[in-house]
């Protein structure tokens, strides 16, 4: 990892406290940062070195992974942080910056080398990109890399305005463009379980798939983002991005080589093949939005949506949709991928479940047994893993036939120290590598998609269906299956679905 001076926007924020620094840390700890870097806080209020060092190291011993050992190294890995108040909207402040960035540059000859981290609402990204060109920032002969946070854009149109403005200052290949849930370990691993593993990738297509099945579920409400988010939405702030994102990772093709380019373009091409939504008839048929009414979880009463703080009393916006969404293309054709996200259900947790299609009926065992599908199931959050489910007789039975389960366990494996995503996304982008950014294209083809959904909205509130806070939404969501012949699988034995976990018999596989 060449060395650099890393700028990050936004630095007395929640992402910087929560995710940046500590990310920052745990490369220095691991020896993938090295001791040619320099860290530039950046943010309007005024704080001095040494306050914003405190600052850094509260949020490590608070957030990450690897908490401080010693007063020694940490010293050596506070001596490279520094911090400047900055009024983003005046290109006098940048100047100023390039000067400190210069003096820098010689004390950890970083080579000119600069990422800026923008961890800011997405209207201002435009107007720091010009400065940062104005300041003389972009005047060195190392490399330049804007990385810039979710939401890229409202629509499309916004989106598109959005890019025009980046594309003055930065070339495409030096946009980095964060989806933080392709940081993420078990999301990474879905293309290497199909492509390293030769018994997956025959039965990977619509022969021998009934269906795939993505959840993104969150217990809390909007806490303190109610402003932000009632102009946002589940659609906006998960379908968009999340959702499409882990869609393309299920439905891709083998990339011919494994460098970014290739493996984007594979990706690109199944947004393409998204059969699109004809006009708002067929949007409330394929897709359900739900907003959370007063309900209880443990024994908690939890307040409907309308009533959280900076919240619209009379608002429409969703806080869960699920959509059956189809992949058109030679693979997958046929095949519904269902997916649902939303805030206030039972449990935090991101799974994907692949449904293989069950053996003939008139097969003998069919006959005589009723037999549940095999499924595989990634678990990417909170417990990462993958998980197995196949059908085997009984022990001691005269044919019972049961189902039994492989667990792979990656958290009881690795506890605590698997890396967070944002270490990896910054890892990544520091050595140039654009695999798991989103690609212009690929953000622009998702907005169409999305904006599609949001038209359909747009023309009635009828359609939006609520749901007690603590359940699993609403009902509806579980007609979008049903009429197809199918159900949700359980969530860690929490769904509405009617398989009974605690008779499965565990294999759990450590290593």
């Amino acid at each position: 990892m060449s060395g650099a001076v890393y700028y990050i926007f936004g630095a007395t924020g929640d992402l910087a406290k929560r995710k940046l620094f500590p990310a920052f840390y745990s490369l220095y700890r691991e020896g993938k940062l090295g001791e040619n870097f320099a860290v530039v806080g950046l943010a309007r209020r005024p704080r001095t070195n040494e306050q914003f060092r405190d600052d850094v190291k509260h949020s490590i011993q608070d957030f990450a992974r690897y908490k401080k050992v010693d007063d020694a190294e940490w010293e050596r890995f506070a001596s490279h942080f520094e911090y400047m108040s900055l009024d983003i909207n005046n290109v006098a402040g940048f100047h100023e910056l390039n000067v400190l960035t210069a003096r820098l540059d010689d004390k950890f000859q970083t080579g000119g080398n600069r990422l800026f981290y923008l961890a800011l609402a997405p209207e201002l990204f435009g107007n720091v990109s010009l400065n940062l060109k104005e300041g003389g920032l972009l005047n060195t002969t190392g490399w330049h890399r804007l990385v810039i946070e979710k939401p890229f854009g409202y629509d499309l149109p916004s989106a598109q305005r959005l890019n025009e403005q980046l594309r003055q200052v930065f070339e495409e290949k030096d946009i980095y463009r964060i989806d933080h849930y392709l940081g993420k370990e078990m999301v990474q691993n879905i293309e290497f379980v199909r492509f390293a593993n030769a018994f997956f990738e025959p039965l990977w297509n619509n022969k021998y798939i009934a269906n795939i099945q993505i959840t993104l579920s969150e217990t809390v409400g909007v806490e303190e983002r109610g402003g932000y988010y009632d102009h946002s939405g589940a659609l906006r702030d998960m379908g968009q991005n999340h959702m499409l994102q882990m869609i393309m990772m299920m439905a891709m093709e083998p990339p011919s080589r494994l460098n970014p380019e290739d493996i984007r373009d594979e990706k690109v091409k199944v947004l393409r093949s998204l059969r699109l939504f004809e006009d708002g008839e067929d949007v409330r048929a394929n897709v359900v939005r739900g907003q959370y009414i007063e309900g209880s979880s443990k024994g908690k009463v939890l307040p409907a949506y309308r009533e959280e703080d900076n919240v619209n009393p009379q608002s429409t916006t969703e806080t869960y949709f699920a959509a059956r969404v189809h992949v058109d293309n030679f693979r997958w054709a046929g095949v519904p991928f269902y997916i649902r996200t939303g805030k206030r259900l039972p449990l935090k947790t991101t799974e994907v479940v692949v449904e293989f299609k069950n053996i003939p009926n008139n097969v003998y065992l069919a006959s005589k047994h009723q037999m549940e599908p095999n499924l595989l199931v990634f678990r990417v959050n909170p417990m990462e893993g993958i998980y197995l489910k196949m059908n085997a007789k009984q022990p001691g039975s005269e044919g019972v036939i049961v189902p039994i389960a492989m667990d792979f366990c990656q958290s009881c494996q690795i506890g605590i120290n698997t890396p967070e995503a944002y270490e990896r996304l910054l890892y990544d982008a520091a050595r140039g590598d654009s695999t798991y950014f989103t690609r212009w294209d690929e953000v622009a083809l998702a907005w169409e998609y999305v904006d599609r959904i949001a038209a359909a909205w747009r023309e009635t509130s009828q359609d939006l269906k609520q749901y007690p806070a603590g359940s699993w939404g609403p009902e509806a969501a579980s007609k979008l299956l049903s009429d197809d012949g199918f159900k949700w699988w359980p969530i860690n034995g929490q769904n509405e679905g009617e398989v009974d976990w605690d008779a499965v018999q565990k294999t759990t596989v450590l290593a």
